[in-house]
């Protein structure tokens, strides 16, 4: 299957955006910039937009989703859309008992701990293109409106969904999931195939709908050896990046804590890696074999620091950023929800001028 020939990156809108020129290796006139969880709770018009509305709700209101999706947009002058959404919502589509909690999280009405509990969620079936209409409707609605600017498909990874149904809510070690990999390999197994068929499925309806490249977003992959990584979680990341391989599109892979894992993340299919705040880019590059473009990686704590200081750490981003065949500014993180979008737009133009 290839891409309708209204997508965006067929009838040339964002083929030569500096997004998807930078993805691709290569130097675009300007460099890009866009920030994880640039669309929440920092902006006062996306407070004002959601009130009275519950997370997942929203996800799922397509002209909600996308008005959400586009405010960041408007306000700083970034260089992609990421689709609004939560890495939970394919599972809620395909039947999963999960509710997010403010202040807590993810919470599933009962972990998933066992061969058969596995074996319910798979007896469930896949996830259909009808339970996926509310998704491919707010994408299709955001790429109308923006233009020549691409929008970036969003979903968490396999293993990062499957540790939340193993542990049932957040979790700082995420012990019960790494138990079970280890002492019940074949459940394991099977649970994260399971998640990365919903997930996968999940990111090509947003690419299919008109997402101009795709992130896999994996938050716990870091709590992972990377012997571990490669045995119990990589495989399935590979299966769900699957799912939009041979699209033309391309793909993004970011964890946090995943310094050691980069090579490894790459090599499951990606062509972009994200990198957080712990690594300098020109080591990432290194440790990459300065044939992958990156994405990152602002420290997000430095958001609310004097200017001079933020202006000095951008700067050396950029710098460490151009030693890869190609880059994307991004934080190395998402946007802290007290973050003051003034500072977001200055670190824009600070880009852009750069």
């Amino acid at each position: 299957m290839s891409l309708p020939v209204t997508h965006p990156l067929v009838d040339g809108r964002t083929t030569n955006s500096a997004l998807v020129a930078a993805y691709s290796g290569e130097a675009p006139s300007r460099r890009p910039v866009w920030f994880m969880r640039q669309a929440g709770r920092s902006l006062p018009e996306y407070r004002a937009l959601r009130e009275g509305v519950g997370m997942l709700e929203s996800c799922l209101r397509p002209e909600l989703a996308s008005e959400i999706t586009l405010q960041p947009v408007r306000r700083h002058d970034v260089d992609a859309a990421i689709f609004f959404s939560d890495i939970v919502v394919p599972l809620l589509l395909a039947g999963v008992d999960v509710d997010i909690v403010p202040g807590v999280g993810p919470v599933m009405g009962s972990a998933v701990r066992t061969a058969e509990d596995v074996a319910r969620l798979r007896d469930a079936g896949p996830l259909t293109a009808e339970a996926l209409e509310p998704v491919s409707d707010a994408v299709a609605l955001t790429v109308a409106a923006l233009g020549s600017t691409p929008l970036i498909g969003f979903a968490g990874a396999p293993f990062t969904l499957a540790a939340y149904l193993v542990e049932g809510r957040p979790s700082r070690d995420h012990l019960a999931a790494r138990t079970m990999m280890h002492a019940d390999p074949d459940t394991w197994r099977a649970l994260t195939e399971w998640a990365a068929d919903v997930t996968g499925a999940f990111l090509r309806a947003q690419v299919l709908a008109g997402a101009s490249a795709a992130q896999l977003f994996d938050s716990w992959a870091g709590s992972l050896s990377l012997a571990d990584y490669v045995a119990h979680a990589a495989p399935s990341s590979g299966r769900a990046l699957a799912s939009v391989a041979g699209l033309g599109v391309r793909t993004v892979h970011f964890g946090t804590g995943t310094s050691e894992l980069l090579a490894a993340m790459r090599d499951v299919g990606a062509d972009v890696i994200g990198v957080d705040y712990r690594l300098p880019l020109d080591e990432a590059n290194r440790r990459l074999g300065g044939r992958t473009p990156l994405q990152g990686n602002i420290d997000p704590a430095l958001l609310k620091a004097p200017w001079p200081v933020l202006e000095a750490h951008v700067r050396d981003v950029i710098a460490r950023g151009a030693q890869a065949p190609g880059h994307v500014v991004n934080l190395g993180h998402g946007v802290p929800p007290d973050t003051d979008p003034e500072v977001l737009t200055r670190v824009v133009q600070l880009v852009h001028e750069a």
